[in-house]
């Protein structure tokens, strides 16, 4: 896919001045025989504010531009993250009930923003993603999104399974949704606070964050075609959600 320009700085003293500067940043790509000061400095500042790196051929880097890119190129986010833990307290006293989106694995970035765009408009509270292993909230992640990004906060963690963790010592109910489950998606009460996990098309909801979900829910397939999209099925959960609260008032 074609990066867009303004997603995108580049240069040794530009990435440098980007990190410092506290922005958001999606990623970082560093020349992998790069060994210079200044490139050490910023593989520093990028682990301390734990940005995915990931050290890479020139063949990568030229790809992305072709400008004079000095074997760095950073890649800034439209968006600020916003801390799990800040949420999770400001849902708490607006004395809302809290709804969460987990997406573990979901790393295309249209899928993204349609998941952003439904969860917005079913009154989720925020997303929250890993730093690795995820879609960028990048410009067709937004334009997916029809501008949901502007108003639902996005939460990324390092770790899903503390993520988790955090959310039900706060008292949220956490439930992957999987076709492995004995569950289906209209049992459970959604009434209570409830963080739903949604996995990648390709491999679902890994074990690690399965083993720790409070519970898990399938959607009823009927037709030959095994799976549905993920947006979608984010889609049918959330409104289930909806449609439960709903009653409640």
């Amino acid at each position: 896919m074609a990066q867009d320009k303004k997603s995108f700085v580049f240069g040794i003293h530009t990435v440098l001045e980007t990190l410092r500067s506290g922005k958001a940043i999606e990623k970082i790509f560093v020349l992998k025989t790069l060994r210079n000061d200044s490139s050490k400095e910023i593989v520093k500042l990028a682990h301390e504010r734990d940005i995915p790196l990931s050290f890479v051929p020139n063949e990568k880097l030229s790809r992305i531009t072709r400008k004079i890119h000095q074997g760095v190129i950073c890649f800034v986010s439209p968006i600020h993250y916003a801390p799990i833990e800040n949420v999770v307290a400001g849902i708490f006293e607006k004395g809302e009930n809290p709804f969460i989106v987990i997406l573990d694995g979901v790393t295309d970035v249209r899928n993204f923003g349609a998941i952003a765009r439904t969860a917005e408009c079913a009154g989720a509270h925020a997303i929250i993603i890993p730093n690795k292993n995820s879609a960028q909230v990048n410009e067709d992640a937004m334009k997916t999104s029809v501008g949901a990004f502007n108003f639902l906060p996005v939460c990324r963690v390092d770790s899903l399974r503390s993520a988790i963790d955090y959310l039900q010592q706060s008292g949220l109910q956490v439930i992957a949704c999987t076709e492995k489950a004995s569950n289906g998606v209209y049992d459970l009460d959604y009434t209570i606070p409830t963080a739903i996990v949604m996995g990648s098309e390709e491999t679902g909801i890994s074990n690690e964050v399965r083993k720790v979900a409070d519970d898990e829910v399938k959607i009823p397939i009927l037709g030959e075609i095994s799976s549905l999209n993920v947006s979608v099925a984010t889609s049918i959960v959330s409104y289930e959600i909806v449609r439960q609260r709903s009653l409640q008032d």
